[in-house]
């Protein structure tokens, strides 16, 4: 199979999404490499990479009559897919405090310039509607150290931020 594409459909969540699009999927020869789907905000969202002997025109019109049958948004384009080449998270990052607009965006942008290269970020927004807690999960790998990591975000007020490396070598 030598054309890779990523797909990613966006939907109202119902039960029966993941199976009715993996099946057309897989009806039309597509073999499914890294994925990620989830529930967010009532909706459901999916986002693979697939390789497949079609055309991204043939592929598309082929999946577009699942999509529509469960009103999901698709969206597909080509790129190189590039299987085999994980990189192991070596840090965890939880965050949680009063949410306010902009968190995400301080954050990351101290973590980053820290060296953080994220593999992986979950939000959400628990407590009240009075007293919103904003919650941030992201796992990463540290590429300058924890230390330099932890450094980076002391300034970020009213904010609870915990850094905790992970030992992926544990037996």
């Amino acid at each position: 199979m030598s054309n890779w594409f990523m797909l990613s459909l966006v939907g109202k969540d119902q039960p029966g999404i993941v199976a009715q699009v993996t099946r057309a999927l897989f009806e039309n020869e597509a073999n499914l490499g890294e994925a990620s789907m989830q529930r967010i905000g009532g909706h459901f969202a999916i986002m693979l990479m697939l390789s497949s002997d079609h055309s991204q025109d043939e592929l598309t019109n082929k999946i577009q009559t699942v999509a529509d049958e469960l009103k999901l948004t698709m969206h597909m384009d080509p790129f190189d897919g590039e299987l085999h080449q994980h990189v192991d998270a070596d840090v965890c990052v939880s965050l949680y405090g009063a949410d306010r607009t902009g968190i995400v965006a301080t954050a990351t942008e101290k973590l980053a310039a820290a060296g953080l290269h994220i593999l992986a970020l979950n939000t959400d927004v628990g407590g009240t509607v009075e007293d919103p807690i904003f919650v941030m999960e992201i796992e990463g790998r540290a590429t300058q150290g924890i230390d330099i990591l932890r450094e980076s975000v002391l300034d970020i007020a009213d904010l609870e931020i915990n850094i905790t490396a992970i030992d992926t070598l544990l037996a």
